[in-house]
This record gives structure tokens, sequence and C-alpha cells, in this order.
């Protein structure tokens, strides 16, 4: 249950006219709940025992096991926490109560012909979950973005010496409004902070978290949980902390060596010539250590041999 809601996305919605951010995963017969207003995390699991005994105190008449009615629990709930059109949700009406720390989801449809009640009662979550869910992949997606704008500052130095070796062998713009200046990474950051930032308009409370932004959490979260390892029922939350840090350290320690001694090797380069430099120069910067151990690898996996494989709910 864990592992199946750590790898979706937070998305925005909007709940009893409330805006949140909302992740639910819903199994065969059992779900999980994440909701936040960025003030509060509120999270409720459930298994099929505690579904089955919720279901016949809010419906008294509903004598059915639990994967009998569970399958419409999900196709009402899932549109209403995953900010999707559905036709269902047209028929079920969800409203939203506070109740002191705690938040409740009550939602009301129809089943077989009769009502059916249903209500998501979250509690606050545990700072441990917090950091689990939102504040450690948000940092490691800032890393990954940061790492991002370093690899492109080495691309436009090296898109620049390849302008200057053109202009150097005659060659010359058809028109004129397509010259541009060396790019300075040091004044464009400086630029980005101080006029860019404040035209934003981005505010702490802001609930935006777009779909490129649920695309990088879950590219970061899968890294996480890409290496196998072997999972026992009998392990323990600390243990499963230790272990999410343990692969959120690998994540976010990318090395940044080659974006900025590339970045900073070109603006040199730069500076030292009147012009920008040779093309060459710029290619020769970056050194391709792992070509020849793949090349190698490739021969002696090929080498090997291949092994064949073994070919009526209410009463």
């Amino acid at each position: 249950m864990e592992r199946g809601l750590f790898a979706l996305p937070w998305v925005p919605v909007n709940i009893g006219g409330s805006d949140l951010l909302a992740k639910a995963w819903f199994g065969d017969t059992q779900y999980r709940v994440l909701l936040s207003d960025l003030n509060t995390v509120w999270e409720e699991e459930m298994t099929a025992d505690d579904i089955h005994s919720r279901a016949q105190d809010l419906n008294k008449r509903l004598r059915a096991p639990t994967q009998a009615f569970f399958s419409h629990l999900c196709s009402v709930a899932r549109p209403c926490f995953s900010s999707e059109d559905d036709d269902q949700i047209s028929t079920a009406h969800v409203t939203l109560e506070h109740h002191g720390d705690n938040l409740t989801v009550k939602l009301k449809s129809e089943l077989a012909g009769l009502p059916f009640f249903w209500e998501f009662r979250c509690t606050t979550t545990p700072v441990g979950v917090v950091c689990r869910h939102l504040v450690r992949p948000l940092l490691a997606g800032s890393r990954v973005l940061q790492r991002q704008v370093e690899d492109l500052v080495a691309l436009l130095a090296r898109k620049d010496a390849e302008i200057q070796d053109y202009q150097e062998n005659g060659a010359v713009l058809s028109r004129a409004r397509l010259q541009t200046e060396p790019f300075e990474a040091h004044r464009y950051r400086e630029n980005f902070f101080t006029q860019i930032v404040p035209q934003m308009g981005v505010t702490l409370d802001s609930l935006g978290f777009d779909s490129e932004l649920q695309a990088l959490y879950m590219a970061v979260n899968s890294g996480k949980t890409g290496q196998k390892r072997k999972y026992s029922p009998d392990s323990s939350p600390a243990a499963e902390d230790n272990h999410i840090s343990e692969h959120h350290q690998h994540i976010t320690d990318v090395p940044t060596d080659v974006g900025s001694s590339l970045a900073s090797q070109e603006q040199n380069n730069v500076k030292a010539s009147s012009g920008r430099p040779q093309v060459a120069e710029s290619k020769q910067a970056v050194p391709l250590p792992s070509a020849a151990a793949a090349a190698g690898s490739e021969e002696r996996s090929t080498s090997r041999p291949k092994k064949k494989k073994a070919v009526g709910l209410f009463r």
C-alpha cells in the first residue's frame, strides 16, 4: 500500500468548494488517501475489514461482502481525488467537513437503486509521512531542476562557440534581428531572480501542481524505488524510512562536475579570446570515459550463449 501510494503524484482537486492537493491509492479491497491544504496533511488508511465495518455502520441494509461494493466506491471516489471528469461523479454528492484537526469527506451515491453512503475520515498525518511524500520528493526535484539548468548553461556555451566558429569562417546572418549576444550565466541568473521572479507572482500557498511537475515528482520517486529489494511484511516503519532516505540521498547527490566545469571553461575561453572559442576546443572538454567500458561489456555480453526460456447487494 505504501509503495503504491508513493509512486503516485500529488494532484490539485476541489472537494466541497475547497482547493486541496490529493494522493489516493485504491487496491482490491483497501485504500489509502492523503489530502493537504499546505497547512496540514491528512490521511486515512483502510483495510478490507475496516471498509466492511464502516459500510455496515453507514448503510444499515447492506449485507454484501466488501468485494461486492468496493468497485462502486472506487469508481465514484477516484474522480474526486484525481481531478478527472467522470460521469459517475455527477451522480454523487460530495461534502467536506472539518472536525477539529480532522477532515471528513462525505460521499453519497446510488448503488443497486438504493442510497450508498461513505465517509473518508482523515486524521492529521505524522511528520515522517509528510517528509516522505512531500518534502523529500520536492527537494529532490529541485536538485534535478538545478542540474538541468547547469546542463543547459553548458549547452549554450557550446552553441556560442559554434556560432563564433561560423563567424570566423565568414558566415553572415541573413536577418539582423536574429543576432544574439554571448550567453552569460551569472548575469542571466541575477536578472532572473531580481526581475523575472517578482513578475511571476508565485505565492507560498499556491496549490499549482501541473502535469510537468507531476511527471517530475514520479520520476524522482521512481528513481528512489528503482533498485530491487525484497519486501518483508515484518519490516518496521523506521526501516522503511531509512531505506527511502538512502535512496533520496542517492538521487539528490547528482554529480555536477561535468556541467559546472564545462560552463566555466567555455565562458573563460570566451573572455580570453577576442571572439568565441572554436567548436573543437569545447568538444575536447567533455571526456567520455564510459565509452570503452560500454563497448567492452557489449562484446562480453554478445559472446555469452543466451539461455532458452521455458515455454444481489442489499437485503
